[in-house]
């Protein structure tokens, strides 16, 4: 939601939303750049800081775990990107392919193979790139730095589907419900407006990728709609299995109607208590 003009294909919040439940880091860069977790801490530090200053609580919302721990505990105290390995690494996965790439990362380390999906190709250069700069993990070194992560007065709620089958129906009508909402249309403003390539991180999401293949003639639509239906599944397990990972967290089944009385309840509780 950090990228102007890219609104179907994240979800962002309607006009009549915003109304009436301002939100904040929307909205803040165009698609031709980058974003990364150092980057959200220095914006939501803040933001953070002027919710608090009117004697108001921070809400985060959504399923971007890491960003969330980074702010909490810090960033891992990892080496700067390196052009020369990025590049090399682009030649090889170009030679073999990213999956090539991702087993050569199982490998090497597989924990963070397990967690980074084969077909995730900024994360698995990354990961390989600190392992070639500093000859060690990735995963050894975030878990040294992000141990610990959450602050004991924090209030950790998760919403955890126990019913994955309904959740993979729901999220494949909600890529539909994109796609007639006119996604596929507003790829190809972008497209026009922004020089713009399938490289970008931007351009890598969910959805936005797969519809990109399509406009470069790589696949029909209806391929496009499947694989980015798929990819969304993929990414929902990631999500769930962060979720459990998630210290203190308290879950409830979304699908339980008694759920919102149950959090409200919850809300209330730790509000007395702070």
């Amino acid at each position: 939601m950090v990228y102007r003009g890219m609104d179907i294909g994240t979800a962002k919040p309607s006009r009549e939303v915003l109304a009436q439940a301002p939100h904040h880091l929307i909205d803040l860069i165009e698609p031709t750049e980058g974003y990364s977790a150092a980057r959200f801490i220095a914006d939501a530090q803040p933001v953070c800081a002027a919710i608090a200053g009117r004697g108001a609580i921070p809400l985060f919302t959504g399923g971007t775990m890491l960003y969330f721990r980074a702010l909490q505990s810090g960033l891992a105290k990892l080496p700067p990107a390196d052009a020369a390995v990025r590049k090399r690494l682009e030649a090889r996965a170009e030679e073999r392919g990213w999956q090539a790439l991702h087993a050569e990362l199982a490998v090497r380390d597989p924990e963070a193979a397990r967690r980074i999906g084969p077909g995730d190709r900024q994360r698995i250069q990354r990961a390989l790139e600190v392992i070639e700069l500093t000859g060690r993990p990735i995963s050894e070194q975030q878990r040294e730095d992000l141990r610990g992560a959450t602050a004991a007065s924090d209030l950790r709620l998760v919403l955890l589907p126990k019913d994955r089958e309904q959740l993979y129906e729901r999220l494949a009508a909600r890529f539909h419900e994109m796609m007639r909402q006119g996604l596929l249309e507003e790829l190809r403003r972008l497209r026009a407006r922004h020089a713009l390539h399938a490289g970008l991180p931007s351009m890598r999401l969910i959805g936005y990728r797969q519809l990109w293949d399509h406009l470069e003639g790589g696949t029909s639509e209806d391929e496009a709609i499947g694989r980015a239906i798929i990819a969304t599944r993929q990414y929902a397990r990631r999500q769930l299995t962060w979720l459990r990972a998630e210290p203190a967290c308290e879950c409830f089944d979304p699908e339980d109607p008694r759920t919102p009385e149950r959090i409200a309840g919850r809300v209330v509780e730790w509000h007395r208590s702070h």
